[in-house]
């Protein structure tokens, strides 16, 4: 992942004739193919790709540049865009720190609004849930594709999906990767790398700080 190499805001304020309400967009951070926009005073992540609630569209990004589609218009934002670019501190991130119990590190948060109980595990390259949480969640699985994951059982017939909100502490992202194996296990859904890679992760003494990256 590469490493902010500036920190900025623009500020680009949408006419009523294009939508409904003013929307008032500010670019904090850009990345390769990721920025961080903040909207009408939300804050999103956004990879390439993906759109916000509001209509904003990331199409691309660099640590230069993004261009966003705004209502089916395009524009290329960069610190010397004529809508107005300034130099800022750098944003403190925010930090979840959770302290092991029995030598896991348990924490809880909330998927799609609903509180779900997490264990960190960097070896899952997803987060992973079972048939009950998802049904809880309200997540239609079953209309997935199916896959096969390899779990301490052996390999499990899962589906993949995308849960719409993952939330821990301060910290929420949206669009993320996860995998729903259709029987009692995990019993605790397990926190990936899906999720954990939008973090630096540090321990201080038994202490596990994970920092946002972006």
């Amino acid at each position: 992942m590469h490493k902010l190499t500036i920190s900025m805001f623009i500020i680009l304020c949408i006419p009523q004739n294009v939508w409904s309400q003013d929307l008032q967009i500010l670019v904090m951070g850009l990345y390769r193919d990721h920025a961080v926009l903040e909207i009408n005073q939300q804050q999103h992540f956004l990879s390439v790709g993906q759109r916000t609630p509001e209509g904003v569209t990331l199409i691309s990004a660099n640590s230069n540049q993004a261009i966003l589609d705004i209502a089916g218009r395009q524009g290329v934002f960069e610190l010397n865009n004529r809508v107005g670019a300034m130099y800022s501190a750098p944003v403190e991130m925010p930090v979840v720190s959770i302290w092991p119990t029995n030598g896991m590190y348990l924490t809880s948060g909330s998927v799609n609004g609903y509180t779900v109980d997490f264990m960190v595990d960097t070896g899952a390259s997803v987060i992973a849930i079972n048939g009950e949480t998802a049904k809880r969640l309200g997540v239609d699985y079953l209309s997935a594709n199916q896959i096969g994951v390899r779990t301490a059982s052996g390999v499990e017939l899962a589906y993949s999906i995308e849960l719409e909100s993952v939330q821990l502490g301060d910290i929420s992202l949206e669009n993320v990767a996860a995998v729903v194996i259709d029987g009692p296990e995990p019993q605790r859904a397990l926190l990936g790398m899906s999720f954990l890679n939008a973090f630096d992760m540090e321990r201080k003494g038994e202490r596990l700080d994970l920092r946002q990256k972006f």
